[in-house]
């Protein structure tokens, strides 16, 4: 280099370039990785929402559940703000069956490994399982 000139030479850019490279394939894995597992969570959680306004209808009319999702929706106050029956969110798509015995609400993954791991069910009396 001459006197008084400044820059980086190609070698030291190479360097930093290899350097970012390997930061970003070990982070960009482990996001991915949180994401999923907040799906996950977001899955579970939603259904533990519908199943307590469920047996809380249930409760409040004499251990007959509610037989749509419309009786959870329409109430005043609403057992739940929206309809997530038939609905993805978060990469997963959620199904309800329902009747004045029971209901299972259902959350199924829609891409293994890439939006959640597995597909959720709860079951009449809060009863949570892993398919």
């Amino acid at each position: 280099m001459r006197r008084g000139q400044k820059g980086f030479t190609l070698v030291e850019i190479m360097i930093v370039v290899a350097i970012i490279a390997l930061l970003a394939a070990i982070a960009i894995p482990n996001l991915l990785r949180a994401k999923i597992s907040a799906n996950d969570a977001l899955a579970q959680s939603t259904l533990r929402t519908l199943s307590t306004a469920a047996e809380t209808y249930g409760t409040a009319n004499n251990g007959v559940y509610p037989s749509d999702i419309t009786s959870l929706t329409n109430a005043t106050p609403p057992y739940v703000n929206m309809d997530y029956c038939g609905q993805t969110i978060a990469g997963f798509l959620y199904s309800c069956t329902m009747n004045t015995g029971g209901y299972t609400f259902t959350a199924g993954v829609t891409n293994i490994n890439v939006t959640g791991t597995t597909t959720y069910t709860m079951t009449t009396g809060g009863i949570l399982d892993e398919i």
